[in-house]
């Protein structure tokens, strides 16, 4: 596991709780140099003075965001465990949202750091039937892509996944631009979707609404 150094009084937004961890803020990384090259590796941030504080994802090819934090508790380990329960966690507050959702509406099932998933952001269309569509907009959820798919799908029923992908974001991570189905089959070119009463045809893929609507 690799060990970030912040720079003395560069903790203190940590203290606070911030879950970003910025270049200017690191003093030096150690560790492995296959394991400094690779995005999303686990790191223990720990202050000058050697106070622990916190595990996060290293990313050293990230632009704006160096590392980002799993968890603030030395007693938590980052691991399939930690990913699968965040996953089971974020669909269980929106479980009341998940069983009203019809064939043709799209909801946010993850929403990235506020979900304690990094970048992570899920929509889900039409329920079980339907689509979850992914987006992993950092090294950190990119690292841990099989188990979060893995309890997307044991979570929901549904069985299509789809990678979604912000070219800028992920570029920024230093990550491969592509979409492409991680289980199932991939959504139609255009799908009805219901937006707050409105049909619209939209590419799921994309998120790109069409100008014509559905009579």
């Amino acid at each position: 596991m690799l060990i970030i150094t912040i720079k003395q009084g560069k903790e203190k937004s940590l203290l606070a709780g911030d879950p970003w961890i910025y270049p200017t803020a690191v003093e030096r990384v150690e560790g492995r140099p296959q394991e400094k090259g690779k995005a999303g590796a686990t790191a223990t941030v720990q202050s000058s003075s050697r106070q622990f504080l916190a595990r996060a994802a290293y990313n050293a090819h990230a632009v704006q965001i160096r590392a980002r934090v799993w968890t603030f508790r030395e007693d938590e380990p980052v691991d399939h465990a930690m990913m699968k329960r965040r996953v089971k966690a974020a669909i269980a507050k929106r479980a009341a949202a998940v069983a009203k959702l019809g064939p043709e509406d799209l909801m946010q099932l993850i929403n990235a750091e506020q979900d304690g998933l990094p970048g992570l952001v899920v929509d889900y269309y039409g329920g079980p039937a339907g689509f979850l569509l992914c987006s992993f907009q950092s090294g950190a959820v990119d690292a841990w892509k099989v188990p979060i798919v893995q309890a997307l799908l044991a979570e929901t029923g549904c069985p299509n996944v789809f990678q979604r992908a912000d070219e800028e974001l992920r570029k920024g991570e230093g990550l491969q631009v592509f979409t492409r189905e991680l289980a199932g089959i991939p959504p139609p070119v255009k799908s009805v979707v219901n937006k707050g009463g409105v049909k619209v045809y939209m590419d799921l893929k994309t998120g790109f609404e069409f100008p014509k609507r559905p009579v």
